[in-house]
């Protein structure tokens, strides 16, 4: 018998499963026999309020005991032109609909004395660039709030965690960024190259694990030593 099959079944939400790093991190717990939800838009639509609560509602009821909050809105805007609805949709799907799924689902994990809760951040929360304002303040809130709700959890078996990826080669990167840039990135990057989705969904993977026993309240760095320049 291997170590996952002795493992209890665990069943996960993962936000923004549908395409690049949100499918890999699917892809990888499913093949540790994790049963995923995905929810499409029309399902789960961050955007509404209304949208969140009810299918929170019914993820508590189905026992889900780790939350991915993957989905998230890059949109690369000078500080001059930002407008205000560009931001209040960042915000919301970036942070507050992180905290309002977190905090439907929290209540259950900690009936059970166990749960895995992980925040996909970014490097931009961390370092920044022009045209980023928005993306780094909404990923730098998603940080701090990581870092509280791991206090407030920790006494009751939850474990909640931020991953900060550089640039992983997804959809969104090569839309915010031309093949000249990609090219540029890359050679910016001490590995020379950019992320695969798969090598960030590892780690996402360990921190929902039932492996990761103590770590909590950090945000952990994947950007091929980026940051470190």
């Amino acid at each position: 018998m291997t170590l996952d099959e002795r493992l209890p079944r665990r069943k996960a939400l993962v936000t923004g499963a549908s395409r690049g790093l949100g499918a890999a991190i699917a892809a990888a717990l499913r093949a540790r026999g994790t049963e995923v939800l995905a929810p499409s838009r029309a399902e789960l639509d961050l955007l509404d309020p209304a949208s969140i609560r009810a299918y929170a509602d019914s993820a508590a009821a189905a026992d889900v005991d780790i939350l991915v909050n993957n989905a998230g809105i890059n949109t690369p805007r000078l500080l001059v032109d930002l407008r205000d609805d560009e931001w209040a949709a960042t915000l919301q799907t970036n942070l507050t609909a992180v905290m309002s799924l977190t905090r439907a689902l929290a209540p259950g994990m900690r009936a059970r004395r166990w749960g895995r809760i992980v925040n996909i951040s970014s490097i931009f929360s961390l370092v920044t660039k022009e045209r980023r304002s928005l993306y780094s303040a909404t990923k730098a809130g998603l940080n701090g709030f990581t870092r509280a709700a791991a206090v407030e959890l920790a006494p009751d078996g939850v474990l909640v965690n931020a991953v900060c990826p550089g640039y992983v080669d997804t959809e969104l990167t090569r839309q915010n960024n031309s093949p000249t840039d990609i090219e540029r990135i890359s050679a910016s990057i001490p590995l020379r190259r950019l992320a695969r989705p798969e090598e960030i969904a590892g780690l996402v993977v360990f921190l929902c694990s039932e492996e990761n026993t103590y770590v909590t309240g950090q945000s952990l760095v994947a950007d091929g030593g980026f940051t470190c320049l």
